[in-house]
């Protein structure tokens, strides 16, 4: 029975890619020396909307970064795009001392963004964002300001059948454009 689950979840993981984001070498000291250990920041996606990271810790970078992929894609999120390509609507979000802002972006623009944030953009599939970080630029607390809003988002489908409105309605009045309806009497 474990070799069928284990089929299963491989035919899941087909068109999976993951980035190695970090690799930091950790010493603790104790009485006979230093242990030396490895963490690993992991980010995986299927570039399509879907993506997870995580950290794994081991006494070697194989095993942490095993450990690491292994929690990713137990840990993915969808978070919804737009035309397939960029985000709905800006993003500000802090975690930490870092301070991150991204702005969806017009076809052609690319992936302006740096560090860990281009690795969540790849693996999530978006082709247009500009993204700026502020503060400080720790991967871990710059993929985890970027998933704090990602777990919240919204597609305006969403959105439209949560008000009971229709979806026109809802970009119309997103994009700051007056909205006329008329009211039948």
């Amino acid at each position: 029975m474990a070799r069928m689950d284990n089929k299963n979840l491989q035919a899941a993981d087909m068109g999976i890619v993951d980035k190695l984001v970090s690799i930091n070498r950790v010493s603790k000291t104790v009485k006979g020396g230093r242990n030396m250990s490895f963490s690993a920041l992991v980010v995986v996606g299927d570039k399509a909307g879907r993506v997870g990271f995580g950290k794994g810790k081991a006494l070697e970078v194989q095993s942490a970064v095993q450990k690491a992929t292994k929690q990713a894609k137990a840990n993915m999120i969808r978070v919804p795009l737009k035309e397939g390509r960029t985000i709905h609507h800006d993003i500000e979000s802090k975690y930490g001392a870092g301070k991150l802002v991204i702005r969806s972006a017009s076809a052609g623009t690319g992936i302006i963004a740096g560090g860990a944030l281009r690795a969540v953009f790849e693996c999530l599939g978006v082709q247009d964002v500009v993204a700026k970080s502020q503060g400080s630029n720790n991967p871990h607390n710059m993929v985890r300001a970027a998933f704090g809003p990602f777990k919240r988002m919204n597609s305006p489908k969403s959105v439209a059948a949560r008000r009971g409105k229709p979806v026109a309605e809802i970009i119309a009045s997103r994009d700051g454009k007056a909205v006329t309806t008329e009211v039948a009497e």
